[in-house]
């Protein structure tokens, strides 16, 4: 069993004492801290060119993962805050002796909220599968036989949870232990604390993915120590159970990609308005102020007020389905999301499958998911050769385009999942720049 001290651990990466929450400095909080330092970084703010659900759209309103990801943490937030007043109303030893308040919880999932998608490629999603398929089927499978299994999986399916942790905790020269996160924060981001394989070994929530590459295992190690995550390895390979308030950073993404994007598909016209209307009322209709309702003269007025009280509803639920399964959550025996759990799961599901056809599906979309996957290639292509062929004058050139540091000196695996790392942080616009410039279509 979990327990919540452990849990809501303030320790860093390269700490030699223990932070104790009852020596904070309550206006300079650590949890707090880990908020600051992630807004303030460079792959935090390239999020505001990266593609939530329309690739390089020149909609001015439509969703960018920047502000999908501090939507996600505003309701992360709430979620934090609510399960922690009745955590500390059920333990109240928490604030009592140790000194722990219910906003703790609050930060501690904003924060890992606010980081949800940091690791996430250019192009949404489909930028994750052009980089595995680039492994799989393309150039870079001419490494397979170079790397061990579990290296190859980890290129294969690569995964932007898992490039995330990366990202956040990666030390770079001045910057030993990357962002330094609280060790709460860390676990509380790492939706699937296992390794690249087995794939799906289980029906776990946990299994869904995976959460750290081979190059981050012993820090994620030290990690899961530190936080008393509950080991669910077997002889060969790594996995823990969720950090309790992992489940609360899910909810919070599923909540906004639920509805949001549901939002951004009425307003580009991809879903017409009876519908939306249709399929939101299901999920709201008990809480709507009918004079106030049909005083919005607009589209986008009474789309905007039926997804404030979607998200509200929301997430007044998740709250009672995190505390009425909390003790299962500590004990590593719930496998389901929170959301799997909602009373409003089908129309939930309805709302999803309404935004696959219509949005995910459009061709708008399609056709620029299939340009993300040839631009991607171009580049991962391109630094690899650069790799295999660095004494050449054009792969030269191309190291200082794309990767400026000279990694001859690694491990071939971690030459090629750092690769990763960088096309990664591109942002759409520099990776389809980066792409002419390659290709001999730009040489202004």
């Amino acid at each position: 069993m979990m327990n919540w001290e452990q849990l809501l651990s303030l320790k860093r990466q390269g700490d030699a004492a223990k932070r104790l929450r009852i020596e904070q400095d309550d206006t300079r909080l650590g949890f707090e801290v880990d908020y600051d330092r992630i807004i303030f970084s460079a792959p935090f703010r390239s999020l505001q060119d990266k593609t939530q659900v329309i690739p390089l759209s020149k909609t001015d309103f439509v969703h960018t993962r920047l502000t999908h990801s501090m939507e996600v943490s505003v309701v992360g937030r709430s979620l934090g805050r609510m399960v922690g007043k009745r955590i500390l109303e059920k333990y109240p030893h928490l604030e009592q002796i140790h000194g722990y308040q219910f906003n703790d919880f609050g930060a501690i999932v904003a924060a890992a909220a606010l980081a949800h998608d940091i690791g996430n490629p250019p192009f949404g999603h489909s930028g994750e599968k052009a980089i595995g398929e680039f492994f799989k089927t393309g150039y870079g499978k001419r490494y397979k036989e170079a790397l061990t299994e579990k290296e190859y999986q980890d290129l294969i399916t690569f995964e932007g949870n898992a490039n995330g942790f990366k990202v956040l905790s990666q030390t770079k020269p001045g910057a030993p232990g990357g962002l330094r996160l609280s060790y709460a924060t860390l676990g509380a981001f790492t939706k699937y604390p296992k390794e690249s394989l087995p794939h799906k070994p289980t029906d776990h929530i946990s299994d869904k993915k995976y959460g750290f590459f081979q190059s981050e295992i012993d820090l994620f190690e030290d990690v899961a120590s530190e936080l008393g995550l509950l080991n669910r390895s077997n002889e060969n390979d790594l996995s823990w159970s969720r950090h309790p308030l992992a489940f609360l950073v899910e909810a919070a993404d599923d909540i906004c990609y639920t509805i949001i994007d549901f939002e951004d598909g009425i307003n580009l016209g991809l879903i017409p308005e009876e519908y939306a209307l249709e399929y939101m009322v299901k999920l709201v209709g008990n809480t709507i102020d009918r004079n106030k309702y049909n005083a919005l003269q607009d589209t986008a007025d009474r789309v905007s007020y039926l997804r404030a009280l979607a998200i509200g509803t929301l997430i007044n639920e998740s709250v009672e389905t995190f505390m009425k399964y909390e003790e299962e959550i500590l004990a590593g025996t719930f496998s389901q999301s929170i959301i799997d759990k909602s009373a409003y799961q089908a129309q939930i599901t309805d709302i999803i499958n309404l935004s696959i056809n219509r949005i995910y599906n459009s061709r708008e979309v399609v056709e620029k998911e299939i340009a993300g996957y040839e631009i991607l290639s171009t580049l991962l292509e391109a630094r690899c050769r650069a790799l295999d062929n660095n004494d050449t004058h054009y792969n030269k050139l191309i190291q200082k385009l794309l990767s400026p540091a000279d990694q001859s000196d690694k491990s071939l695996y971690t030459n090629l999942i750092q690769i990763c790392a960088e096309v990664s942080t591109m942002t759409d616009g520099k990776a389809l720049r980066n792409y002419k410039k390659i290709k001999g279509l730009d040489v202004k």
